[in-house]
């Protein structure tokens, strides 16, 4: 009896073990416990530091309904290009990861041909991140800027050419009034405005690299003739930018006391902190009969083409499902502030400026950011203390202007 029980006892034991370790087994295949396989793990390295935690709960969420992990990896500190290098480089580079348009010529060998992926058909007109003829980034969102302008003191068509323009801000330098704000820091004083002579090129980044070659200049082309000459306009009859920071530009005009400012999108954000009283919106800068916003991208969803196939499909199922779900798309709107950069996703509200961005964006209607193809730091470096220059001298004119802004180019790019 004791024998037979003995064997009893060992064969029970064996059931159990062996039922432990295919439980293990099962556990392997089906993490997520819901019958669902969880496929290849997603790395995702994005560098808008401002989104992280949103991100990381979309990824939550998409790992919840599909099984399919992802992990979101944060940059630490500011230099998030050199971490993607380095990653890329030795072989631990992200499946999906941030690309800015300046940047992504350096990385090409590295981006996956998107073309023909479903979500693709949803970009907005212009919006997509393409090399030599292949879609390889898909925008965050969309930002565009121009002229916001305070509707109870500004008509659109007082400043919609040269002469109109010029004249209304000599009419509002009579009744105190600053007819234009820019402000010192070096986007918000050169870098911005002076995208519209370049966006105006026939071929923007042709006509950039021929003046990185000395082949052109800004002092002998028509746009920027043109564009001197508002600046001329602006520098007789506002007040001298080299005064003024984002912060004063910014409250000059929610107080009234200025009735344009050359921002974009993003100031309503500051714009939130007045009780303003009057209705504004976004006018192109009007150079040359120009009546398109810029809108472009400052960043792009990549992914990395040197991932084997499962992943490059898993990364690839993964966009879609934030361009396309319901969940996605809630996501891209409400949690991480984006004007959507998709045709497909409608937000329920918007403030006033991004409204009108994402309008023009959809439409197709908008000027290119070609400040995205200035040779790197050139504005900050290069043309922001020319035009520092040019706003404290009495005497230099638009066209001698130019010629410095010339002299800063070609520096940059030695």
């Amino acid at each position: 009896m004791r024998k037979i029980n003995k064997i009893l006892f060992s064969f029970m034991s064996l059931l159990v073990i062996s039922t432990i370790v295919l439980a293990g087994c099962g556990a392997s295949n089906d993490e997520n416990g819901e019958g669902k396989s969880s496929g290849p793990t997603i790395t995702v390295f994005n560098s808008k530091v401002e989104i992280v935690d949103q991100l990381e709960a979309l990824a939550k969420e998409y790992t919840e309904e599909t099984g399919v992990n992802v992990e979101v990896l944060g940059a630490a500190g500011d230099n998030y290009m050199q971490q993607l290098q380095t990653k890329l480089t030795s072989n631990q580079g992200p499946t999906i990861f941030s690309v800015s348009p300046t940047d992504a010529e350096k990385l090409k060998s590295y981006l996956y041909d998107q073309s023909n992926e479903e979500y693709v058909q949803y970009i907005a007109p212009n919006m997509e991140l393409e090399i030599d003829g292949k879609i390889v980034g898909i925008p965050y969102g969309v930002e565009g800027y121009g002229i916001i302008y305070n509707k109870d003191l500004v008509d659109p068509k007082d400043v919609s050419d040269y002469n109109s323009f010029a004249g209304t801000l000599e009419k509002f330098k009579s009744e105190d009034i600053n007819g234009l704000g820019l402000s010192e820091e070096a986007y918000f004083l050169i870098g911005h405005i002076l995208n519209t002579p370049f966006a105006l090129q026939d071929d923007p980044v042709a006509f950039i690299e021929k003046l990185n070659k000395g082949e052109v200049k800004m002092a002998d082309t028509k746009e920027f003739q043109d564009f001197a000459k508002f600046m001329d306009a602006i520098k007789e009859n506002t007040k001298n930018p080299l005064e003024v920071t984002y912060d004063g530009v910014i409250g000059d005009f929610a107080t009234g006391k200025t009735a344009m400012i050359h921002q974009g999108n993003w100031a309503y954000d500051m714009f939130k902190d007045y009780d303003i009283d009057f209705e504004y919106g976004m006018l192109p800068f009007p150079l040359d009969g120009n009546d398109k916003l810029a809108v472009g991208v400052a960043s792009n969803w990549a992914i990395n083409n040197q991932k084997d196939e499962d992943e490059i499909k898993a990364a690839s199922d993964f966009l879609n499902w934030m361009f396309t779900s319901d969940a996605g798309k809630r996501y891209i709107v409400e949690e991480f502030g984006f004007i959507p950069a998709m045709t497909n996703i409608e937000p329920k509200e918007l403030d006033p400026l991004s409204q009108e961005v994402l309008e023009a964006s959809n439409s197709g209607e908008t000027i290119m950011w070609a400040n995205n193809y200035f040779p790197a730091n050139a504005i900050v470096n290069d043309l922001a203390p020319v035009t520092q220059e040019y706003f404290l001298s009495k005497d230099m004119t638009g066209q001698q202007f130019l010629e410095n802004l010339d002299a800063a180019w070609a520096n940059s790019v030695k």
